[in-house]
């Protein structure tokens, strides 16, 4: 099986989004650089984040967000973001009506459901956590790996936290990698077992 990996852009404070939940320049690192890093010709970061976040992307099977990213993002329109094969959604409600139950999308309640199946889907690839609340929530039952953070230069002050509510002590490895990019610091570290 392939790792569990929490992964997320993040202010310097710590924080995923603001109390609006609304990511404010957090992103800005993947529009601010001039090579492609997908078809799309709208992400476009610096060479050091193509090489790095490239070759991450390539890796991810599946990826498992919870109901709240999944309702702001109107579900990506039924089209997994970044080219991923699966979404795994942890929730407590049925998909949305009208939903188009084709779509690679699948509706898990509570986190270890969620990684088992992103598991299973994800075969030998990376199962991906977006940071915030599910990722917290998979930290804190040590389903997770390995942390991805993009830390971009911005303080939100509050708002809505990396690692969710995560309140108990969580040891890391020293960091992988430390990389940086054109407007952010990529930061990759093993969870320590």
């Amino acid at each position: 099986m392939g790792k569990v990996v929490m992964y997320g852009s993040v202010s310097v404070d710590g924080f995923v989004a603001d109390e609006n939940d609304q990511p404010g320049p957090l992103f800005d690192w993947l529009t601010g650089g001039d090579v492609p890093l997908d078809e799309s010709g709208v992400l476009k970061v610096s060479r050091a984040s193509h090489d790095y976040t490239r070759q991450y992307w390539d890796e991810i099977g599946v990826t498992i967000a919870g109901r709240r990213v999944f309702d702001l993002t109107d579900g990506w329109d039924g089209k997994p973001p970044s080219g991923i094969d699966h979404v795994v959604v942890v929730t407590h409600r049925p998909a949305p009506e009208g939903w188009d139950s084709d779509a690679p999308f699948h509706f898990v309640d509570g986190i270890e459901a969620a990684v088992a199946q992103a598991q299973e889907l994800a075969g030998d690839l990376v199962v991906e956590i977006a940071a915030g609340d599910v990722g917290g929530q998979a930290l804190a039952a040590g389903l997770v790996d390995e942390v991805r953070m993009d830390v971009v230069p911005v303080v939100f002050g509050s708002g809505r936290r990396f690692f969710g509510s995560v309140h108990a002590q969580h040891l890391l490895e020293d960091p992988e990698v430390v990389l940086q990019g054109n407007r952010v610091l990529h930061l990759r570290y093993r969870v320590r077992r």
